[in-house]
């Protein structure tokens, strides 16, 4: 049998517990609401909800797109400060004691008394959008960059350190390059909040977007496209966790290489 005929067989087992569950709860969802067992006002049949997701695609589409630019630009940022404040914390001790604590003591902070404030100092703009995506997600991602430049080979700094490398060159050739495949773990962590924390933050101010879709829906008692705006949500959530595994793929290949093997 060739390496492709196993790949795809070995890809069934995987795909079809979820596949089968997922059509399973819709389908007893769907039978649920048909017979009457749940108010169709509580709990609307799928079929319904995509039937009014589809008559209200111009509407959701328009709205999809202020979350997604925030989710986007909010993501990249945290991205971009997670690999500086990391990188900083394991160059300098100092800077470890001194943020570290800070950047726990941080998370403890509820979304429910940030993002309002985010709206009163930057106002209902993109800005503090961007600024709450940034704070939710970033903290995972430094929480393993720093689990990651703890994995590296000592023999392979020493070696280079013995060959008159700096600490600056030792840390870019071994450490950073072993907190990698850590980083992209961290990444599709904390993708899986961001769309989240945006449309939280569209809930506490903002002009467009599926937060203020869903508030304006919910205020109108239609469960339907409160389910339609949650539905597409989930939807942008899976296409961005599956585009920063595909860039892990392709940016790591040696850790693709290193996992056959161990197959």
């Amino acid at each position: 049998m060739s390496t492709h005929s196993v790949r795809r067989t070995g890809l069934v087992p995987v795909v079809a517990p979820p596949v089968i569950a997922l059509v399973a709860v819709l389908g007893l969802w769907q039978l649920a609401s048909a017979l009457g067992w749940v108010p169709e006002d509580m709990l609307p049949t799928p079929t319904r909800i995509l039937d009014q997701a589809w008559l209200n695609r111009e509407a959701l589409a328009s709205n999809t797109w202020p979350t997604l630019r925030a989710t986007v630009l909010g993501f990249v940022l945290s991205v971009v400060v997670a690999l500086l404040v990391a990188s900083l914390i394991d160059f300098f001790v100092v800077i470890r004691r001194a943020l570290l604590p800070i950047l726990i003591v941080s998370q403890t902070i509820p979304l429910i008394a940030l993002a309002p404030l985010m709206v009163l100092w930057f106002g209902f703009g993109l800005l503090p959008k961007i600024l709450l995506v940034a704070f939710v997600t970033f903290f995972p991602m430094v929480v393993s960059l720093l689990q990651g430049f703890g994995s590296a080979d000592p023999d392979a700094e020493r070696l280079l350190r013995t060959m008159g490398a700096s600490r600056w060159q030792v840390f870019a050739s071994i450490r950073f390059h072993a907190a990698m495949p850590y980083f992209f773990g961290g990444m599709r962590v904390s993708i899986t909040y961001a769309v989240v924390s945006a449309i939280f933050a569209e809930y506490a101010g903002a002009t467009s977007g599926l937060g203020v879709y869903m508030l304006a829906a919910k205020n109108a008692f239609r469960t339907d496209l409160v389910l339609a705006a949650v539905v597409i949500s989930s939807l942008l959530t899976l296409v961005l966790f599956a585009v920063v595994a595909l860039i892990g793929r392709i940016t790591l290949p040696w850790v693709r290489i290193e996992q056959g093997k161990e197959r």
